[in-house]
């Protein structure tokens, strides 16, 4: 693993923290950024729903089917260098984001973003892990998620300036100088670890079917109702079986089923799926609305998610220090079913649109219920791995976390009627956001009753 000599409140720790956040950071902040770029991007480029959909699918695509192998990259030859070379990779990948002529260039250019993704996100956790002496690690991982959250959801707020006042291309460009100083303070400050143990072959064909398993069931989701979508819904479904049979049989796998034993580490990766899959919906339709049946500008729809910006900011952190001290059942239980609540306090975000009343309330409540479960959950999952599979463990709820979003993006919209251009008729996208909220309250809620369930309720 390397010496765990940083420790908290010391410029080596504050340096590996600014390092980890600012790289992670950059994904959380592009991850939500591009959503609230939809329209415009619609519009600009002449796309279609299904179009829109995979711009944001194909990078959170390759990003759940790689983002594993980052983690065994990591164990393996220093996630300090993984991390290094995952940052420069994504800056190079926004780059020909930024420079795109048409939808089709755009989204191939998100897919290799994803892949810059998956070698960077890992890491960022993993060195926090790696670097710090034990009983810092709660409080260091608590001031990563809230730092994290707040790039996370200050994306619309930037994204809104740029689109508004630059131009959507600026929304990927900015990443060019974010990835500079994330090198620059890995170098100097972040120390390397590694897995002693992780030595033989890369799994490449685990990762080959997971990607083909992630993609196949995004296409038929996303392509709902064409014999093309049929095809690929069975090639997904043949490759997770296969994927599953590969991790079960390999000595080395991708994967390792194992970890699954764990009631904890498995609990907390279900409840992981559900409140990731809603998150990431409730944000995709919310900035859509404001902007499409509310009025709003890219800017307006930005500044009004502010809310979730400042709890992530100010709590998130005291969340991590109370999961630490109470267990993170309570936090992992109640955090999910605020954030239900919260969900359904925006149902009333429509066209003659009243901010103070209809949608600042439910921020504030799903952002509240946000601060208190994101760092219990990230600090139970590793918690419940060896410490030498910290970049696996990462690896796997990052991945989960990120398909959650990725299948109830692209099967959020055919659920509730959405097709072609109808993300830009008021009257049809209204009618859908409201089913599209009440579904995400409801996993919302299940990720709170799983984790009352499963997680257990002493300290970690």
């Amino acid at each position: 693993m390397g010496s765990q000599t940083v420790a908290w409140g010391t410029s080596p720790g504050r340096g590996v923290i600014a390092a980890a956040t600012l790289g992670s950071g950059m994904i959380l902040l592009d991850g939500s950024v591009v959503n609230v770029a939809l329209p415009r991007l619609g519009r600009d480029l002449g796309a279609s729903l299904a179009q829109l959909q995979w711009i944001t699918n194909g990078y959170l695509l390759s990003l759940a089917g790689l983002i594993l192998i980052g983690g065994s990259l990591g164990d393996r030859f220093g996630r300090r260098r993984v991390f290094v070379v995952g940052t420069v990779w994504f800056a190079l990948a926004s780059l020909l984001c930024g420079l795109a002529p048409n939808a089709e260039v755009l989204i191939a250019a998100r897919v290799l973003q994803g892949v810059g993704g998956a070698l960077l996100t890992p890491g960022s956790l993993a060195m926090i892990q790696g670097a710090f002496v034990p009983e810092d690690r709660a409080r260091a991982i608590g001031a990563w998620s809230g730092l994290g959250g707040v790039a996370s959801a200050a994306g619309p707020l930037v994204g809104g300036l740029l689109i508004d006042h630059v131009s959507w291309r600026w929304i990927f460009l900015v990443n060019l100088p974010l990835a500079v100083v994330t090198v620059l303070l890995a170098q100097r400050w972040v120390p390397e670890t590694r897995d002693p143990r992780a030595v033989g072959r890369f799994d490449v064909p685990g990762a080959v079917l997971a990607s083909l398993a992630l993609a196949g069931v995004t296409y038929a989701l996303i392509e709902w109702g064409s014999t093309e979508a049929a095809w690929a819904g069975v090639v997904g479904a043949v490759a997770v079986v296969a994927f599953l049979a590969r991790e079960h049989r390999t000595a080395e796998p991708m994967v390792p089923l194992g970890l699954f034993g764990d009631r904890t580490f498995s609990a907390a990766n279900a409840m992981t799926f559900l409140v990731y899959a809603a998150l990431g919906a409730v944000l995709f339709f919310l900035v859509i609305q404001l902007q499409t049946v509310s009025g709003y500008g890219a800017l307006q729809a930005g500044l009004a998610t502010l809310p979730i910006t400042v709890c992530m900011l100010f709590l998130a952190a005291r969340g991590g220090a109370l999961g630490a001290r109470i267990g993170p059942r309570i936090p992992m239980t109640v955090g999910p079913l605020v954030m239900a609540g919260g969900s359904l306090l925006l149902l009333g975000a429509g066209e003659d649109l009243n901010y103070w009343t209809q949608v600042l309330p439910g921020l504030v409540v799903f952002g509240l219920g946000l601060s208190l479960m994101v760092a219990p959950l990230t600090a139970t999952v590793l918690a419940a791995a060896p410490d030498d599979s910290a970049g696996v463990a990462s690896g796997i709820n990052n991945a989960v976390a990120r398909a959650g979003t990725l299948l109830a993006v692209a099967a959020l919209p055919m659920a509730v009627g959405l097709t072609g251009d109808q993300y830009a008729d008021p009257v049809a996208f209204d009618a859908a956001y409201g089913e599209a909220v009440v579904v995400c309250a409801v996993l919302l809620a299940l990720g709170g009753v799983v984790s009352w369930l499963t997680i257990p309720r002493q300290r970690l």
